[in-house]
């Protein structure tokens, strides 16, 4: 009990972290700075592999760790580098300015979190998800999920989109390795699912627009297909 205790402090640690990297991620206006936020988003989304391995016992979620920290820490944060050096610094004017986002993504992110944490009976599948550290990452996790996709509606720039969407994903392996932590499935899914090639894709199309049009903005090429 004592290390349930111990280790699940340190999961709702670095679920905090991880919470609050995301925010900075997606509403960070300069490119370099959003990149460094989503690194350690993307660090402790692997250590919170790692710590779930050892508190459920569990070696195949180490494999997961590994492959968040080589994709998602590593290979993603130097694509988005590799191809924003030939964009503007910053991102282009997202739909809402940033006072008034950051004051929404506030309140939204309390009473998401709060709602999914009175209401996680009905999203829980086990017992085990009910309790904590449980309880309050998969509440975190949905916030996380849902805050990737605002980011998607909100934001005009493409880097951001694909940030967003990164975002998007690690919330749902955060849910998936709440909900079923035991299961090696979990880890197989996990390990599939990753959008590293979709990120690639898209910060690829973005460049080769960007040297035709000089635009990232979504609207912008949106209007064009018209």
């Amino acid at each position: 009990m004592e290390l349930m205790i111990k280790y699940g402090n340190v999961v709702v640690m670095l679920m905090t972290v991880h919470l609050i990297a995301s925010v900075l991620a997606v509403e960070g206006r300069d490119f370099r700075g959003a990149i460094a936020s989503l690194f350690v988003q993307s660090l402790t989304l692997a250590l919170i592999f790692a710590t779930f391995g050892y508190l459920w016992g569990q070696p195949w979620l180490y494999a997961w760790c590994i492959t968040a920290l080589i994709t998602k820490a590593a290979i993603v944060p130097y694509l988005l580098i590799h191809y924003t050096q030939a964009f503007p610094k910053r991102e282009v004017r997202p739909l809402i300015g940033f006072r008034l986002s950051i004051t929404l993504i506030i309140i939204f992110l309390v009473v998401f979190y709060h709602f999914i944490y009175v209401n996680i009976s009905f999203i829980a599948p086990t017992e085990a998800a009910l309790m904590e550290p449980a309880k309050s990452s998969l509440a975190m996790a949905f916030t996380v999920f849902f805050l990737g996709v605002w980011t998607c509606i909100v934001r005009r720039d493409v880097v951001k989109i694909v940030i967003g969407i990164v975002v998007l994903e690690n919330g749902i392996h955060l849910a998936l390795v709440v909900l079923a932590p035991r299961l090696p499935e979990t880890t197989l899914i996990g390990i599939a699912s990753n959008i590293i090639i979709a990120a690639w894709l898209l910060l690829y199309l973005s460049g080769r627009i960007y040297q035709v049009l000089g635009t990232t903005d979504s609207l912008t090429l949106s209007e064009l297909k018209r």
